[in-house]
């Protein structure tokens, strides 16, 4: 009987797109998935490792496996294992941990580990190097995401970038890109297992093509997907702003919707005080000017944005200089992210911590402005019409259906998943809009 394997992912979309290349080399290596970790003879969790929160939440759910399925092999994967392997593995009862330098050797490995006796075996081996030889990457493709109608392909790794916050280049290594023939294939066969849309992901992923010989930067690739045959729409997903070029900005503009009006671009403070402290390479007029260039091109355009609040040395006015920003922005939603101190980063040397409670406060005015702007921005399609792609994924009876500039619609639970249609907007129902209902002959 074949063995079976589950894989938990935390964090980004590049993450959920490696958990996806995982399980299929276990397909493909004979093992069966298992819905549940329960039922597992190998379980791997993919880990996230970009705040506090997220290490925590790591060990917490390891735990709870072992507890659950005492006989399984268990190892640990993904960015947390690469930064601090030998904390996860001081865990009772994880068998091997896995870094990202490691990761595509991760099905070979759980194969050699033995079954575990229940009680036996407390030392972890690890599987951990630097990204000195780490050159290539794998295409990952997750068609678990996007209420399954939204395959995320991975088309880039890793990060060259010094960012004083960020640990992400030390567990992701240099920029990398999949070669374009490989991407372009594999939409195309996307699109021949009938998908209407597809999200293109990574780490940083305007540096797509840029160590490729010769280059091939995103906008030609993007130029080259439109090409394809049957492909209703492509979606670019977070995106540094100095990587967001004019052409790609161009490009989708003129598209006719099939790049989607969709643009996540990362500010991470409106006070030019506080970006210079984050070696961020831009300031706030530059990144203005690339937000109303959008805007004039793509009028109806969602525009999201992640704000960190907190950052070491950040005073009071410097926290209402960005909020007072980012008020200004036509911005559609935020992420916004309480400042977490993360070791190894030049942020966590910094004298100036922000007091916690501080932080939150800060945090959660960011997020009530963030409200604002969403609502403003729903409550503006209201009577008019809207083409959306419906999800595998219902709320309350009603299917979820997604618009190009990134807006959730309910519509009738009858229309099938994977399904474009244009609908006309009645109003609002919590965080959803909701389809008008026709008029009586």
């Amino acid at each position: 009987m074949p063995e079976r394997f589950h894989v938990a992912t935390f964090g980004c979309r590049t993450n959920q797109a490696d958990s996806a290349a995982l399980g299929q080399d276990f397909l493909d290596a004979g093992y069966e998935e298992s819905a549940e970790a329960g039922g597992a003879d190998v379980i791997v969790v993919n880990s996230c490792t970009v705040t506090h929160r997220s290490d925590q939440q790591v060990r917490q759910l390891v735990r709870r496996f072992r507890r659950e399925n005492p006989k399984a092999r268990l190892v640990v994967t993904g960015c947390y294992a690469q930064r601090e392997p030998e904390a996860l593995a001081r865990i009772p009862g994880v068998d091997a941990v896995v870094g990202n330098t490691h990761k595509g050797g991760l099905v070979s490995l759980s194969g050699r580990l033995e079954a575990r006796p229940a009680g036996i075996g407390e030392l972890a081996a690890i599987y951990r190097d630097d990204f000195s030889k780490v050159r290539s990457i794998e295409l990952g493709v997750s068609t678990q995401l996007g209420g399954r109608t939204r395959p995320f392909v991975k088309i880039q790794d890793g990060c060259d970038a010094k960012c004083s916050y960020c640990i992400i280049p030390a567990v992701r290594g240099p920029s990398r890109s999949v070669p374009p023939q490989q991407v372009l294939e594999r939409v195309r066969e996307l699109v021949a297992e009938g998908f209407q849309e597809v999200v293109l992901t990574g780490i940083h992923i305007g540096t797509y093509g840029m160590h490729l010989q010769p280059r091939f930067p995103l906008d030609r690739l993007l130029r080259e997907m439109l090409e394809i045959r049957g492909l209703a729409q492509v979606r670019v997903s977070s995106i540094e702003p100095m990587q967001l070029s004019r052409r790609v900005i161009a490009l989708a503009a003129d598209s006719g919707g099939r790049i989607a009006p969709h643009f996540h671009i990362c500010l991470q403070s409106g006070c030019d005080r506080t970006l210079r402290r984050m070696l961020r390479p831009y300031d706030t007029a530059r990144f203005a000017a690339i937000v109303e260039e959008i805007r004039e091109l793509l009028p109806e355009a969602g525009i999201g944005s992640d704000v960190i609040a907190g950052f070491p040395g950040e005073t009071e006015d410097d926290h209402r200089e960005s909020l007072e920003f980012v008020r200004r922005m036509p911005f559609t939603y935020l992420h916004v992210f309480p400042y977490s101190d993360r070791s190894g980063t030049a942020a966590s040397g910094m004298a100036e911590k922000v007091d916690p409670a501080e932080i939150r406060r800060r945090a959660r005015q960011f997020r009530r402005l963030s409200e604002r702007k969403n609502r403003a921005f729903r409550r503006s399609f209201v009577g008019r019409q809207l083409p959306v792609l419906t999800l595998d994924q219902l709320d309350e009876g009603k299917r979820v259906a997604i618009s190009g500039n990134y807006l959730k619609v309910k519509v009738d639970s009858r229309i099938v998943p994977n399904r474009i249609l244009k609908v006309k907007i009645g109003g609002e129902d919590g965080e959803y809009l909701c389809v008008a209902r026709p008029s009586r002959p």
